[in-house]
């Protein structure tokens, strides 16, 4: 069995790539820039672009299985290319935010899309669901703490079921390699519920260092996100923040029961990046 992996060097993709590779299955990676896609030696990689579907002919030439990292503008091309290529399994990177149909979700509407182009295509498909990432505290206050030793951030005690990207791929992985998973729709959370004031501690003892924490108002922190994010973006998170004071978000087991392994915990995570929160050279400077 060979498997393509699209969105080879993204942090879930990376993490799909090793566990394939783990498997001593045949792997091909497809990546917009593989002089600089810095993947394991025994991957075939290949150059394409999942936004240009005729870029990708040469990589499914041969393939079996396929993690689709999601692109709803051409979703549907890449699938027909897919199944034209003889392709016969497709998991992919999708969103729990899809459980939401108010149509007012911007996450959930984008992912939906590509469900919907694979679900349609008539390929064997898992669909992996992941709750919030835990990555997203890199963009959210990665700066802050590499420059200031200070989180701000609008309700501290909204809790999350942060889930680490390295679980979500073993998922992935699995749901590539077994049987029993077509057809299923797998939401992925971490083990517990954990809120924003205590990430934030998570991550000073996995630094070795004190990080302040400063609860400002969501008018301030749309000011704050509005430098970073488009504002459907900076109102989906502040919307969810604020709900899950009300109504907390639920862990579940997914994870344990398709692997095998417990989720990591968000302490985990943060050691695993305590890298990514020192300060780079321009960062100091400024």
């Amino acid at each position: 069995m060979t498997v393509l992996v699209t969105g080879a060097t993204g942090s879930v993709g990376r993490h799909v790539v090793e566990g394939l590779v783990a498997a001593g299955v045949p792997v091909r990676a497809l990546t917009r820039t593989p002089a600089t896609a810095g993947l394991p030696k025994a991957v075939e990689v290949f150059e394409g672009d999942l936004t240009r579907p005729e870029t990708l002919r040469a990589a499914l030439h041969g393939v079996d299985g396929l993690y689709l990292f999601p692109v709803p503008e051409t979703a549907r091309e890449v699938v027909a290319a897919a199944k034209d290529a003889g392709v016969r399994r497709v998991v992919v990177l999708s969103s729990s935010s899809v459980l939401d149909e108010s149509g007012d979700n911007h996450s959930g509407e984008y992912h939906r899309a590509v469900e919907r182009a694979v679900e349609e295509s008539g390929l064997a498909w898992t669909f992996v669901r992941p709750d919030e990432f835990a990555t997203n505290v890199l963009w959210k206050w990665g700066h802050a703490i590499r420059t200031e030793g200070v989180v701000r951030a609008p309700y501290g005690d909204a809790p999350r079921v942060l889930v680490h990207e390295a679980d979500v791929a073993a998922v992935a992985v699995a749901a590539l390699l077994e049987d029993g998973h077509t057809g299923q729709a797998y939401v992925l959370t971490g083990p517990e519920a954990i809120t924003q004031a205590d990430q934030v501690r998570a991550i000073a003892r996995a630094l070795g260092q004190e990080i302040g924490f400063e609860e400002i108002t969501a008018d301030e922190a749309r000011v704050l996100m509005g430098r970073a994010m488009p504002a459907p973006v900076v109102e989906m998170v502040l919307g969810y923040l604020a709900d899950a004071l009300v109504h907390p978000p639920a862990v579940v087991d997914t994870v344990e029961r398709v692997t095998g392994v417990p989720a990591r915990t968000f302490a985990r995570w943060a050691v695993d990046h305590a890298g990514d929160f020192a300060a780079a050279p321009e960062e100091r400077a400024a």
